[in-house]
């Protein structure tokens, strides 16, 4: 294998534009430590696609790797679908982010496979259900989601509109693996080859996608009722700011408030740290909005606008930030309460599907009401598998996962913030008319269930030394699992590297449970720097055993 240093100079000598080399020329010469990290090996497309830092370099992200990762997928399409191919593709408010996107439409046309190409920026959902719309095979989403401002990122779909799974995920991966050479794209037209269309899409697509989503509405005489209700809402600078307000209003909703600062589209971020409605200091200004207005719903969604965060007003009138797990659990309840009402749970086939870092609040509500719940992986990709294999003999009622992914209905085949928003807000309406506000409404939901408390923390370590030390922590946790968890004994744990034990697919995570039934699962991101411990408990005292369960893990 090359040395980075080598591999950096070719870079120079190569066929790179001068802008590229110039940043190659500025690591060498001022940042020795991000020279390596650039070069020291190929940026992975992993079995989700792309995500990295933008900059010069083979483990970045820019045109030459945005390149060969579409060749890469190009010559999959070519060598597996018979007759005509198709690939939609949109992209976030990123840095970059429309060239990528343009760049991955000329190589695909480049490649005789035909394009429909946003017009401009549209939400990760949009993309998928565009796939489906017109019958494309496959997608490409040009996004870091929530990731910091650097990064820059690249998924891909599949013809039933879900991100690739296996087979077909790994089979792309190796075709990509094949592109070493940034002159094996084709970047250019093909002398005496016929390029392929690439075909705008936008404002048709839009209405097709608002007026399926907002038919998913369960009870529009609460929504009617509860018209004027305020909600702020802010896209952090990301795509969404297309068209949650649009679906809020199309169902109903007429008192939308925004905060003007951040419903620009800016790659920089410029009023938030980083544009993750996780993140208490990304919801500052909406929460300030929310006091200063009088209002008792606040919805934001990330960049790219599949990840809905949500704030309501507590007991004492304090707006509070919900987890995903919490918003989740008293939408869940809700979906299943009304679909009970109209009579939509009769036939026994609808079914809610979760993640296994979730809270199994989710999984007990379902029982209560009959309701199959399947547990997968973590990412929304599981969820939409099980969707995909269930077609024509089961149906989705709704899904979700703890980091603020959500989505009801088959429309979507991944996690949708304009669905989650609009069912939060119908359900807030639904919730008044009960006497109740969603924090209220949330207690009730623990009261009938039980108190369940979940809380993820993260851990930063970035470039070759950090990866290393994550991979590390791993192994260790493997060949020496705790004793205790919160001072009850280790019962059980499950390694989900092991499919044969599991049922599930190979994945880097742990999970260790005590006889108390609390739980903790250890995963490295597939996309950050971080590794994640999901801290779950149960009982009275859940929230002092997730202080515990933090002390214990993170040191």
């Amino acid at each position: 294998m090359k040395d980075y240093k080598e591999i950096a100079q070719n870079w120079l000598t190569g066929n790179f534009d001068e802008e590229t080399k110039n940043q190659v020329r500025q690591l060498m010469e001022t940042d020795p430590i991000g020279l390596e990290d650039a070069f020291y090996r190929n940026l992975e497309f992993g079995t989700g696609g792309l995500r990295g830092i933008m900059g010069a370099g083979t483990n970045r992200m820019n045109k030459y790797t945005v390149g060969m990762a579409t060749q890469g997928l190009a010559n999959y399409i070519k060598a597996q679908v018979e007759g005509a191919a198709s690939v939609c593709i949109s992209h976030d408010s990123r840095n970059n982010s429309r060239l990528f996107a343009e760049i991955s439409a000329q190589v695909l046309s480049n490649n005789g496979i035909k394009v429909y190409l946003f017009d401009d920026l549209r939400p990760t959902p949009e993309l998928s259900y565009s796939i489906r719309l017109k019958k494309a095979t496959a997608g490409i989403m040009v996004t870091a989601s929530h990731n910091p401002k650097e990064y820059n990122g690249y998924k891909v779909f599949w013809s039933d509109g879900g991100q690739i799974t296996a087979p077909v995920d790994k089979d792309i991966v190796a075709e990509v693996a094949k592109i070493e050479d940034p002159a094996d794209v084709r970047f250019q037209p093909v002398p005496g080859e016929e390029k392929a269309p690439i075909e705008m899409m936008g404002a048709d697509v839009d209405e097709c996608y608002l007026r399926d989503i907002t038919s998913l509405a369960l009870t529009p005489e609460a929504v009617k009722k509860h018209a004027d209700m305020k909600i702020v809402y802010t896209p952090l600078h990301g795509c969404g700011v297309r068209l949650m307000p649009a679906a809020l209003n199309r169902i109903g909703f007429k008192n939308i408030i925004h905060v003007p600062e951040q419903d620009i589209p800016d790659g920089n971020f410029p009023t938030v740290v980083s544009p993750n409605p996780e993140e208490p200091a990304a919801m500052a200004m909406a929460l300030k909005k929310a006091d200063e207005t009088g209002a008792d719903l606040v919805l934001a969604t990330d960049p790219d606008a599949d990840r809905l965060g949500i704030a309501v007003r507590d007991d004492s009138g304090k707006m509070v930030q919900l987890t995903g797990n919490q918003t989740w659990s008293f939408l869940t309840y809700y979906v299943l309460t009304r679909w009970q009402e109209l009579g939509k749970l009769q036939d026994g086939k609808g079914y809610v599907v979760k993640t296994i870092v979730t809270s199994e609040l989710i999984a007990a509500i379902c029982e209560s009401f009959g309701v199959k719940c399947y547990n997968v992986l973590t990412g929304f990709k599981y969820i939409a598998e099980v969707v995909k294999r269930n077609e024509g003999k089961g149906v989705f009622i709704c899904g979700g996962e703890e980091s603020y992914g959500f989505n009801l209905g088959e429309f979507v085949r991944d996690k949708c913030a304009q669905v989650a928003g609009i069912m939060v807000a119908e359900c807030a309406a639904w919730a008044a008319e009960k006497g109740l506000t969603l924090w209220q409404l949330l207690q009730e939901v623990y009261k009938k269930y039980g108190n369940y408390e979940k809380k993820m923390v993260y851990i930063v370590r970035k470039g070759k030394s950090g990866a290393e030390e994550i991979q590390k922590i791993m192994a260790d946790y493997r060949t020496s699992p705790p004793k205790e968890i919160a001072g009850s004994p280790l019962a059980k744990v499950i390694d989900y590297l092991k499919p044969e034990e599991t049922g599930l697919p190979k994945s880097n995570v742990l999970q260790f449970f005590n006889q108390a039934g609390d739980v903790v699962s250890v995963r490295p991101s597939g996309t950050e720097p971080k590794i994640k411990f999901y801290f779950g408990a149960r009982g009275s005292d859940a929230a002092e055993k997730i202080e515990r369960l933090k002390a214990q893990f993170i040191s």
